[in-house]
């Protein structure tokens, strides 16, 4: 069968185009596109496990099975700035250990991590499952903002900051911060700054089913600062 593969950001310059037709056998899912991909620009290992998909202008998960003429979307994170920080939304299961592995490097003396994972129970509610939902691309750009932020004002040298949405499942895995930096002292200085911050600040919100029924969790308040600009005239 064959699929179209469109790409955007820095994948529409690796591969110098914007999109690309590829042959794959029946019965061929996403993964496979993945996997075609990763093999072909072996150099970009950080990016793979942060890539998000969408099938015919949905998301997908990398099970997802295509079909002849499909449409096929490879959609890098938010990134740039200095530093190295790399920011994602994602509606697939979070490979950590990928993700941090993929952060260090040879000047690196610490990486301290943040994994935010889906307990059992809440205030003694046994936990079935969690749906997240976030106002995306603002959500995207003050994920951004605090990941520049934490290599401007705490001198590390790299963030990854990744989020789970959708449908999470008791021991998965729904937001992964990552710092590197030289120093522990620093890095671990940056990671509780940057959860504290996205818990108050980051427009996602958590809703939990339990055994005997569903709530929207309470967020804690925004800062009084963004309360106010919301005040007054316009």
């Amino acid at each position: 069968m064959r699929i179209r593969v469109l790409f955007f950001g820095v994948l529409k310059e690796m591969v110098a185009s914007q999109s690309q037709t590829l042959d794959l056998p029946l019965g061929a899912t996403v993964d496979a596109v993945v996997e075609h991909y990763r093999e072909l620009l072996p150099q970009q290992a950080r990016l793979w496990p942060v890539l998000a998909i969408a099938v015919n202008q949905s998301y997908a998960a990398r099970a997802c099975l295509l079909h002849d003429g499909d449409e096929v979307a490879l959609l890098p994170p938010v990134s740039g700035g200095s530093g190295t920080p790399s920011v994602a939304l994602v509606k697939e299961p979070i490979d950590s250990p990928s993700l941090v592995a993929a952060i260090k490097q040879g000047e690196d003396g610490a990486v301290v991590v943040f994994d935010g994972i889906v307990r059992n129970n809440t205030r003694g509610r046994r936990t079935l499952c969690l749906v997240y939902e976030a106002y995306e691309e603002m959500a995207l750009r003050l994920m951004q903002s605090l990941a520049k932020d934490a290599i401007a004002t705490h001198g590390v040298r790299a963030v990854t900051i990744v989020h789970r949405l959708g449908r999470l499942q008791v021991g998965e895995t729904s937001v992964l911060i990552v710092v590197a930096s030289a120093h522990r002292a620093q890095a671990f200085e940056a990671c509780r700054w940057i959860i504290d911050t996205l818990k108050k600040t980051v427009p996602i919100w958590k809703k939990e089913h339990f055994e005997d029924g569903a709530v929207w969790a309470d967020g804690e308040p925004f800062p009084a600062a963004l309360v106010e600009k919301g005040t007054g005239s316009h």
